[in-house]
């Protein structure tokens, strides 16, 4: 194996882990979306036409790969899946509140696992700082203006529920 066809088949290897996360996530939320109580769609980052564009031409790269030149595209093909498929179909996960937790930007956050929020208020949108209890880190949340007074009412009803305990960050102001 030359050295290319080795640092191809490791990016493979890093994109194939990539992949299974997203696309975890993904049936993650497929159970979870009949419970959302308050959810919205990640807007569009600025290089998305990018990322769809590599995808496209990552696609057309394994083709000519397996076709053409009868050559493996492990690496290739996992990059393909993930800038034209799992990346894509990850906007789709609507973040916000469910019956059972948040899903923040990276990940979900079961209320039980949360040990405090607190709140960032820019101007056309407010961040949800939310602290696990369980590991040394906080996530985030982006929430929209229109949503912000929602959301706010939404998890000030969870800490009257004792859904979240011991956060004590001013929640019950409306």
């Amino acid at each position: 194996m030359d050295l290319l066809t080795g640092v191809l088949v490791l990016l493979g290897v890093g994109f194939l882990a990539a992949n299974l996360k997203l696309a975890y996530d993904y049936v993650r939320f497929l159970r979870r979306r009949q419970g959302a109580l308050l959810t919205w769609r990640t807007p569009k980052p600025p290089q998305y036409a990018f990322a769809l564009t590599l995808g496209g031409a990552l696609g057309l790269l394994v083709v000519a790969k397996l076709v053409f030149l009868h050559r493996q595209a492990f690496g290739e093909s996992m990059m393909f899946l993930y800038y034209a498929y799992f990346f894509p179909m990850s906007l789709t996960i609507g973040r916000g509140f469910y019956e059972d937790g948040i899903w923040a930007e990276t990940t979900f956050i079961p209320y039980t696992e949360v040990g405090g929020v607190t709140w960032r208020e820019g101007e056309h949108q407010a961040t949800l700082i939310v602290i696990s209890r369980l590991r040394n880190l906080a996530r985030r949340l982006t929430v929209p203006g229109d949503k912000y007074g929602a959301a706010r009412r939404l998890l000030r009803d969870k800490v009257g529920e004792a859904t979240v305990k011991g956060t004590g960050l001013g929640l019950g102001e409306s």
